[in-house]
C-alpha cells in the first residue's frame, strides 16, 4: 500500500512538474518587459493580406507584369478611378449566388479582391463584355473572394482575379486573354455550335487555306452518335476548328482515304507535321486526348500569344531552346527534327532570347546570359526544377538530354548570385549556393525573407527588419537572413509572392519550414521566433533603457542570470527546487 502511495505521488510529482514547465514558457512571454523593442518601432499601415505582393502568375512568373521587375500596382487612393458602367455586372454575395446560377443557364463569374491590380484592370473590359453578351443570354457577375472567404474556397479561388464559366451549374476556368473581345469569341463558341458541316470541296478548300489546326471526321451521317461524340469534344478545345463530312472527295482533300473505315478523324496543321491521324475509340475522352496531344507545332514559337499553349497545357515538361534571332535558322531545324521523338511527352519551346517582348524576359527569369544557343529542360512551374544540356547542340546530344530528363536522370540547376565575400552584417545574406551552410545549418534557428528588390512591400519591411536582427545579433544560436527571390533559388525555398518569411527550426531542418504570418513589427517577430525556436533564449534589454540597480536587484539578477536557458533541463530543474 504504501509503495502505491509512493508510485501515485511520483506521478502527481511528474505532471505537476511538466505542466508548470509549460506553463512558465508561456508566463516568461507573456511577463516578459518587451517595451523597449516598441521605443524605435515605426507605425506601419498593413494591407490586409499581411503585406504579401500578390503575382497572380501563370507561369514564367508572369512575364506580362514582372519582366523587367515592374508592375507594382499604385494604391487605389493615389489616382482618381475613371468611371466605369458596370450597371450589366451582377455583384454576387454568400445570399444571391445559388440563386444567380439556378436563374441563369450561361453565366461567368469574377472572383475578385478591391486590392489586386490585375482586377482592376480588367474591370472596364468585363463589363463591357457583359453588356455585349446580354443579348445572347449570358449573365456576367463578380465577387469579392476577400468577403466571401468560404465561396472562394469551395471553388479553389487561389488567385486574382479568377473568372469561371458556368453552364446549367457546372463551371470551367476561363484562362484566356483579359479583354472583352477574347471573352465574348470565348463565351459564344462554348455556347454555340461547336461543330459544323463540310459539303462541298470549296468549303473544304476555304477551311484548308485559312483555318489551322483543324479537325476532320469522316463519318456516314451528319447526325447521329458518332456527330454527338465529335460535337462533345469540340467544346472542350478553344484553339481548334471541328468539322465533319460524309463527302468521299471532302475527305480526300483532308488526306482520309475514302474508302477506309468510317468514322475516321484527322489533325490538320500548316507546320511540316501536317496531318495527325486519329486511331481510337471515337468518343469524347479519347478524341479530347488526342487533340490536347497533337494541336500544338512541333516547336512553339514562344510569344505572349502563343504563351497560352504553354501555360495552360497538360503536358508539364518543356524542353526550350534559347538562340539569338540571328541564329534561328541554324539550330531551330535540329531542334524540330528533335521534337519528333516527343510528341505527347514533352513540349518543345523555342525562345529567340533578344527579342524584346517576351524572349528578353524568359531568358532573365531561366538565367540565361550570354548570346551562345543553350537547351534547356524545365519540370513547369509546379516543381520548377530545370536542366542545362551540356555539349553541342546536335540532334544526338538533344535527343540524348530529353529522354534522360524524362527519365529524371538529370541533375536540376538552380540560379544564385555570387556568396558574398563577407556576410558580418546583423541581416545575413543568403544566395542560392551558400543557402544549405547559412539556412540548412542544423545548430541554428534561422528566420528567411525571400524579398525582391522592386517589391513595396519588401521596402517597408526592411527597417523592421534590420532593427530585429540588430536586437538579436548577440544570441549565437538564431540566424535572420534574407534572400533575393528573383536572383537566387533553393528547391527549400518556395515563394508565393514577396516578401515570403520562413521559419527553419535548429535540428529539423528536414522537414518543410514554418511560414510566418504575424504581424510585421519587431515584437511580434520577436513573441515568434521565442515560440518556435528549438533552442531558447532571452533578449537582454539594452544598457541605456534599464533602470538604476539597487544592491538587492543586482544581487537578483546575478543569480538569475546564473540559471542558464539554452536547455529545458536547466527549467525543470529550477522549477523543482521551488517546490
Amino acid at each position: 500500500m504504501a509503495a502505491t502511495r509512493s508510485l501515485l505521488l511520483s506521478l502527481s510529482i511528474l505532471l505537476l512538474l511538466c505542466f508548470n514547465a509549460s506553463c512558465k514558457d508561456t508566463h516568461d512571454l507573456d511577463e516578459e518587459d518587451l517595451s523597449f523593442l516598441e521605443e524605435d518601432e515605426h507605425d506601419a499601415a498593413e494591407s490586409s493580406h499581411h503585406g504579401y505582393e500578390d503575382h497572380d502568375f501563370e507561369n514564367y512568373d508572369d512575364l506580362d507584369d514582372f519582366g523587367d521587375g515592374e508592375g507594382e500596382y499604385p494604391d487605389s487612393e493615389s489616382a482618381p478611378e475613371a468611371e466605369i458602367d458596370e450597371s450589366d455586372v451582377v455583384v454576387l454575395n454568400g445570399s444571391n449566388f445559388s440563386d444567380f446560377l439556378e436563374k441563369n443557364r450561361y453565366a461567368m463569374v469574377e472572383f475578385y479582391v478591391p486590392w489586386c491590380g490585375h482586377c482592376q484592370a480588367l474591370k472596364p473590359e468585363y463589363a463591357a463584355a457583359a453588356t455585349e453578351l446580354k443579348a445572347d443570354e449570358v449573365a456576367l457577375a463578380k465577387m469579392d473572394a476577400g468577403e466571401e472567404t468560404e465561396l472562394a474556397q469551395k471553388y479553389n479561388v487561389e488567385g486574382y482575379p479568377t473568372v469561371l464559366f458556368f453552364i446549367d451549374g457546372v463551371h470551367k476556368p476561363y484562362n484566356g486573354a483579359r479583354n472583352k473581345d477574347a471573352i465574348v469569341t470565348w463565351v459564344k463558341k462554348k455556347i454555340g455550335p461547336g461543330l459544323h458541316n463540310l459539303t462541298t470541296t470549296e468549303e473544304a478548300e476555304g477551311v484548308l487555306t485559312s483555318e489551322s489546326p483543324v479537325v476532320v471526321a469522316f463519318v456516314e451521317n451528319l447526325v447521329g452518335p458518332d456527330s454527338e461524340e465529335l460535337a462533345a469534344a469540340s467544346k472542350q478545345e478553344d484553339e481548334v476548328s471541328f468539322y465533319q463530312t460524309s463527302s468521299a472527295d471532302v475527305a480526300k482533300l483532308f488526306h482520309i482515304d475514302p474508302k477506309g473505315k468510317r468514322p475516321a478523324l484527322v489533325l490538320v496543321k500548316k507546320e511540316d507535321e501536317k496531318v495527325s491521324h486519329f486511331g481510337g475509340q471515337f468518343v469524347n475522352s479519347a478524341i479530347t486526348e488526342f487533340v490536347s496531344k497533337n494541336k500544338l507545332p512541333l516547336v512553339i514559337y514562344f510569344t505572349r500569344a502563343s504563351s497560352s499553349q504553354v501555360f495552360e497545357n497538360p503536358i508539364k515538361n518543356q524542353v526550350i531552346l534559347f538562340t539569338t534571332l540571328n541564329e534561328t535558322e541554324k539550330y531551330l531545324p535540329i531542334f524540330q527534327e528533335a521534337a519528333k521523338y516527343f510528341m505527347g511527352k514533352a513540349l518543345f519551346v523555342y525562345v529567340p532570347m533578344d527579342e524584346e517582348d517576351a524572349g528578353k524576359p524568359v531568358a532573365e527569369y531561366f538565367g540565361i546570359e550570354g548570346s551562345a544557343p543553350k537547351v534547356i529542360a524545365f519540370t513547369g512551374n509546379e516543381d520548377s526544377r530545370k536542366f542545362f544540356l551540356e555539349g553541342e547542340l546536335t540532334l544526338n546530344n538533344i535527343k540524348s538530354f530529353g529522354e534522360n530528363f524524362l527519365e529524371d536522370n538529370l541533375k536540376p540547376f538552380y540560379k544564385s548570385d555570387p556568396i558574398p565575400e563577407t556576410n558580418d552584417e546583423d541581416v545575413k545574406i543568403v544566395v542560392g549556393n551558400n543557402f544549405d551552410e547559412i539556412v540548412l545549418d542544423e545548430s541554428k534557428d534561422v528566420l528567411l525573407e525571400i524579398y525582391a528588390s522592386w517589391c513595396g512591400h519588401c521596402q517597408a519591411l526592411e527597417p523592421t527588419y534590420n532593427k530585429l536582427a540588430k536586437h538579436l545579433r548577440g544570441i549565437d544560436s538564431l540566424v535572420i537572413a534574407k534572400m533575393d527571390g528573383t536572383t537566387n533559388e533553393h528547391p527549400r525555398a518556395k515563394s508565393d509572392g514577396f516578401p515570403t518569411l520562413l521559419f527553419f527550426p535548429a535540428g529539423n531542418k528536414s522537414f518543410d519550414p514554418i511560414t510566418v504570418d504575424t504581424d510585421r513589427t519587431v515584437k511580434a517577430f520577436y513573441k515568434f521566433l521565442k515560440q518556435h525556436a528549438a533552442i531558447p533564449f532571452k533578449l537582454q534589454k539594452p544598457e541605456s533603457t534599464q533602470k538604476p540597480q539597487t544592491e538587492s536587484t543586482q544581487k537578483l539578477e546575478t543569480e538569475s542570470t546564473q540559471k542558464p536557458e539554452s536547455t529545458q533541463e536547466s527549467s525543470n530543474q529550477d522549477l523543482k527546487d521551488e517546490l
